[in-house]
């Protein structure tokens, strides 16, 4: 499996989005997909299923060192004490000592930058984290994290897919080694309307939504975390990994329209926001 390593970061490309599963499904999802070889699993403290993801951990045969797991903060939690209280009740719940990548799960408005990131500091100093960063944060808010915070974060998590451009992102993400992983990489099953995504799955002998997922595995320093709790599901979008996508492939999607946002809740960031 590829993997993006950029600032001490060792993230394998393709992961498994957790939400909204709950009770033991997400723990059967999860060793699933353990099974077939998934190495990274993304989890979130309001997604409330923690604890299941911390069963599934707790009996594969997967070692620990081989699995990248990422949980995130709420914003209501961004002080320093109520910070390092959440992060162990995620560790509790995971059953471990630390987590991979610690992020701020979205930005709360007026939010006071620097003592986030200080507060996210402290857990990775603690060893709480090996890593940081950040979820949702459009380019003015990770310039402050970087350059005025002057904060090690390694990873910003956004929505990402066929449909929607992240090219502002991409660049300053690039320009400073923070990787970009990409949730709702399938538009949350919108891909099935797009005819030139159909031609090219018919093409390579695929489904849309794994020409749509390659695309962004293809790409330099972005990861994926597609949410599959079936394992049929789960093995297809394995199996993407092997698809070739070539330049005529590549333009077809650049062509595609790119303003459709799935996830935009009205206490969000403003991401037209001057960079």
């Amino acid at each position: 499996m590829d993997r993006i390593t950029t600032s001490g970061l060792h993230m394998p490309k393709l992961g498994l989005g957790t939400w909204p599963m709950s009770g033991s499904g997400c723990t059967d999802a999860v060793l699933r997909a353990l099974a077939i070889g998934y190495r990274h699993i993304d989890t979130a403290q309001m997604y409330g299923n923690e604890a299941e993801i911390g069963a599934a951990l707790a009996q594969t045969d997967v070692k620990r060192a081989d699995i990248h797991v990422t949980t995130k903060v709420s914003r209501e939690f961004l002080a320093p004490d109520a910070m390092r209280r959440v992060a162990e009740e995620s560790l509790r719940k995971l059953r471990l000592d630390y987590v991979d990548l610690y992020l701020i799960h979205w930005p709360a408005a007026g939010m006071d930058v620097q003592r986030a990131m200080e507060s996210l500091m402290r857990l990775q100093a603690g060893g709480l984290a090996k890593h940081i960063g950040v979820s949702n944060f459009p380019v003015a808010l990770m310039r402050r994290c970087i350059e005025e915070a002057r904060a090690p974060i390694v990873c910003n998590q956004v929505e990402y897919h066929v449909m929607l451009d992240q090219t502002k992102v991409l660049a300053y993400a690039r320009a400073h080694g923070i990787a970009v992983t990409a949730y709702c990489p399938l538009a949350r099953g919108n891909l099935g309307e797009v005819e030139a995504l159909a031609r090219i799955a018919r093409k390579h002998g695929a489904t849309p939504a794994q020409i749509a997922l390659k695309w962004l595995l293809d790409q330099d320093g972005v990861a994926a975390i597609p949410k599959a709790s079936r394992a049929a599901n789960q093995q297809e979008n394995w199996d993407a990994q092997k698809i070739v996508l070539d330049g005529e492939d590549r333009a077809a999607i650049a062509a595609l329209p790119k303003s459709r946002r799935i996830v935009n809740p009205a206490a969000g960031p403003k991401w037209d926001e001057a960079a």
